[in-house]
């Protein structure tokens, strides 16, 4: 059990509704709900009557709720007079890829700044090689990205392997294929990849793919960012291979297949300077699983 577990049981209590508390935390309701069901699992009781109309706490949760406040005050008053003892603005550089902030990054930075109300965050858009340059040289302090790149001087952690997508046209004969394609469905067809203006990069990463399969498709196009691929998919004018996050990005007619082959991943990576322990890089790492318990994806907490 942790603090953020607290919390989000008083949300609930005080809200007198998962939809409501939800709503406060930033956060969608099922994982809400999931979480609670779990803190009842470890505490090995109901916490909630289940079917009330406002919810209800049992007895046992109203204990739990009162000695829950009052541990989330205490633990904020500790937090609150220990930052004041040597208060001083400090900043945190993040480097991103601009695809990433599709998916989960800008969920994990607004509750950075949520939580860590006195730092300055600055979000400064790189490449992975950029970002590997940039850490460094001391001008940036973690950096997102999705290439696997090595250098002794940095420590990398796989945060999670994103799925891969097709986009195309609503009109393209693969995309009636609801439940998904094979990479040797797409070799021969007009493939749009991104960007285009570095190596190794993204397309640099489907183009390995394909490698993998001993598939050399014969209509790659290389344009500068995803807004413009997926605008030309959305034309007609071929297919784009996207990150499963970017299906947030909707156009007119254009529709996004899952791929099914086992290796149509693309992974995500934090990268920080080796033996960065700093306190701000602690709790930015604890915001990032507080999202993926919340989304209920799996991760290992483990640097690689």
């Amino acid at each position: 059990m942790e603090l953020r577990h607290l919390r989000y049981f008083v949300a609930v209590v005080e809200e007198q509704s998962f939809t409501k508390a939800a709503e406060k935390l930033f956060i969608a309701q099922p994982p809400l709900s999931r979480q609670i069901q779990n803190l009842e699992a470890e505490l090995g009781i109901a916490l909630f009557e289940r079917g009330s109309r406002p919810l209800k706490t049992t007895q046992a949760g109203h204990f739990f709720y009162q000695h829950a406040v009052k541990i989330l005050t205490n633990a904020e008053e500790v937090k609150s007079m220990t930052k004041r003892i040597g208060m001083v603005e400090r900043t945190v550089t993040m480097g991103f890829v601009g695809s990433l902030l599709y998916g989960l990054l800008s969920k994990i930075v607004f509750l950075y700044r949520q939580q860590q109300p006195h730092l300055k965050i600055e979000l400064i858009e790189m490449t992975t090689l950029q970002q590997v340059k940039a850490l460094k040289e001391g001008r940036i302090d973690v950096g997102f990205g999705r290439l696997r790149i090595s250098d002794p001087a940095l420590n990398r952690l796989l945060l999670r392997e994103e799925r891969l997508m097709m986009a195309a046209h609503a009109s393209h004969p693969l995309a009636v294929h609801k439940k998904g394609v094979y990479l040797a469905d797409l070799a021969d067809e007009t493939i749009f990849l991104y960007p285009n203006n570095v190596t190794p990069s993204f397309a640099t990463h489907v183009q390995n793919l394909f490698a993998e399969y001993n598939l050399e498709p014969e209509n790659l196009k290389q344009v500068r960012e995803i807004q413009l691929a997926l605008g030309l998919v959305a034309a007609g004018e071929g297919i784009c291979i996207v990150p499963e996050s970017t299906q947030t990005i909707q156009l007119a007619h254009l529709n996004y297949i899952p791929i099914l082959d086992e290796t149509a991943i693309s992974p995500i990576f934090m990268t920080i300077r080796n033996m960065d322990e700093s306190e701000d890089i602690r709790s930015l790492i604890d915001c990032i699983y507080q999202v993926y318990d919340l989304e209920a994806f799996k991760y290992d907490r483990n640097f690689v």
